[in-house]
């Protein structure tokens, strides 16, 4: 690796592996979603707590990856802007997280 890239942090490979564990179960789960439900086309409602937790942790995993990426890597005198950009692109993507399930739970 040349001299000019900086050290991986320590958190990047345990934010990449909960990243792509999440997806797959996500994955999984919408896919077995189809089979668990009944012939009235109904699933129980604590079975959605799985694609839910899973999306959550992809979105988590992906800020946190976002946040190594913008904020811990970037100069001083830059980082009050990274900072701000950082905290309006995470409370956008956690708010519309938020409301897609508020919408799923409700229309139960």
């Amino acid at each position: 690796m040349p001299k000019h890239y900086p050290k991986a942090h320590p958190w990047r490979r345990p934010l990449i592996a909960i990243e792509f564990s999440a997806l797959a179960v996500l994955l999984g789960s919408m896919l077995l979603m189809g089979r668990l439900a009944g012939p009235d086309g109904q699933v129980n409602p604590l079975w959605l707590l799985v694609p839910a937790l899973s999306s959550l942790a992809v979105f988590l995993s992906f800020i946190g990856l976002m946040y190594l990426r913008w904020v811990a890597n970037v100069e001083q005198t830059a980082a009050v802007k990274h900072k701000i950009v950082f905290g309006l692109l995470t409370v956008t993507l956690l708010g519309v997280w938020a409301y897609a399930i508020t919408r799923t739970w409700l229309s139960l």
